[in-house]
């Protein structure tokens, strides 16, 4: 069945335009109650409902609220809390779900929303696809009697940070003698990452920590690093921490101010994890995973495989391994023997243990990692066109030419954009001059067959 609101990420979009209109949340919010409601046979279920700080928050948290109770559906409102709390917590109060009122790293006009199963899991397609259907069915009500309660976890900040901080394992478990700057992004995470690397012994600086609705990841975050590596520098901080609106990406700085992105945090990671005969399986990355990242695991003897782009597909894969670590370069890092999902301010806190345990700088730890450089072209296409031209012979041949003349030093990677009308054409190898004209190539070639084919 073709889903028509639900992407890998929940259902997300612009807020006061279909999807993200409130009364379109408050079905969703009805038919995700019903849909829980059946599965637990009948008994009373309870979900929580988190956020981030984006000021549409408010109305939504408050329209799915509303069709939870209509739906006979108890609830739990956590307030703004990072999306993988949400995880953790619904596991932790035994709940039927966790939902989660965020957009991640767009904008404050962007938000949407993103359910966990129980076990803090990302719900399986089939659940997903059940709600949609009944999304189509009329709004009822449950009789008075039956309808759901809500009340507010004033304890969940608390309870998220004890969690963080135990997947920080070292046997002395402290942080004390580093200085860090830690990026909140104007975000869910502002009131709770800084606590959590300061109880752990930590100096920390805190920056775009004052969220005022609409300043979430404008110019702050894990997608804009430009200030973080400025205030490392200036502070002589060890380490700079950048996370994303709803914290569960993060991106580092070392101390010379040069961004650590997700692929070299994820090698330190496996080699500490390694080190530790604590790693299991393969690392599972995505098909964007830099080049560089696959060859240091492999001198390293570390197995490494590729996944769809997006972390549902890496979760997959890691389950289909029996592997414990995997995530995407833009830093959404999947530590599955310390946590469900991913989480920024756990991922950050092994990379930190990594440094205590070895000794070392950042700069160190990601040395081996040599990247190589990619070149990302978006090419526009119309709608409905995007499969047929992965297909076309001239498509076809450009890419196998550009493959066989870098002669196993280099990539080319063709997908459709599942947001926009858009092939993306990225091509990766050793020299950046030949990658940059060989991706120009390729896409000129997708520009031709679009424009035959429209």
């Amino acid at each position: 069945m073709t889903r028509r609101y639900f992407g890998t990420d929940g259902i997300r979009g612009t807020v006061g335009e279909p999807p993200m209109t409130p009364d379109f949340l408050l079905r969703l919010g009805w038919a995700a109650g019903r849909e829980l409601t059946a599965e637990t046979g009948g008994e009373r279920p309870r979900v929580l409902i988190g956020k981030d700080t984006r000021l549409s928050g408010y109305m939504f948290e408050s329209a799915l609220e509303a069709g939870f109770a209509a739906a006979g559906v108890d609830v739990l409102l956590v307030g703004p809390m990072p999306t993988p709390a949400i995880a953790y917590l619904a596991r932790t109060f035994r709940a039927a779900a966790g939902v989660v009122i965020s957009a991640s790293h767009n904008p404050f006009v962007d938000n949407g929303v993103k359910f966990f199963s129980g076990d803090g899991r990302k719900l399986p397609d089939a659940v997903e696809s059940n709600i949609e259907a009944r999304l189509e069915q009329p709004v009822t009500c449950v009789a008075p009697a039956e309808l759901g309660r809500a009340r507010r976890l004033e304890s969940a900040p608390g309870r998220y940070i004890e969690f963080c901080k135990s997947s920080f394992r070292l046997d002395d478990a402290s942080l004390k003698g580093l200085k860090l700057v830690v990026d909140c992004a104007n975000g869910a995470s502002y009131h709770v990452a800084p606590d959590v690397f300061r109880e752990l012994g930590a100096e920390v600086t805190a920056i775009a920590d004052e969220p005022d609705g609409l300043n979430i990841n404008r110019d702050c975050g894990s997608t804009h690093v430009d200030t973080l590596c400025a205030v490392v520098r200036e502070s002589g901080a060890d380490v700079g921490i950048a996370l994303d609106g709803d914290g569960d990406r993060c991106i580092m700085v070392d101390d010379a101010g040069a961004v650590v992105d997700g692929d070299q945090l994820l090698y330190v990671i496996a080699r500490a994890r390694q080190a530790e005969a604590a790693l299991r399986g393969p690392v599972v990355g995505t098909l964007m995973s830099n080049l560089g990242l696959e060859r240091a695991l492999a001198r390293a003897g570390i197995g490494f495989e590729r996944a769809k782009v997006g972390d549902r597909y890496v979760f997959e894969r890691l389950l289909a391994v029996e592997g414990n670590l995997g995530g995407e370069s833009s830093g959404h890092i999947l530590c599955l023997d310390r946590t469900s999902t991913g989480d920024g301010i756990v991922s950050a806190l092994q990379v930190l243990a990594a440094m205590v345990a070895r000794g070392e700088p950042l700069r160190g730890l990601v040395a081996d990692v040599e990247k190589c450089p990619q070149v990302l072209i978006n090419v526009p296409v119309a709608n409905g066109l995007a499969d047929g031209l992965l297909r076309d012979a001239d498509v076809t041949a450009a890419v196998d030419s550009v493959e066989s003349g870098f002669d196993g030093d280099g990539r080319v990677l063709l997908r459709p954009s599942g947001t926009e009308p858009l092939i993306r054409v990225m091509v990766e190898g050793v020299d950046e001059s030949a990658v940059r004209a060989a991706a120009e190539r390729v896409a000129d070639t997708v520009r031709e067959a679009a424009a035959r084919r429209a």
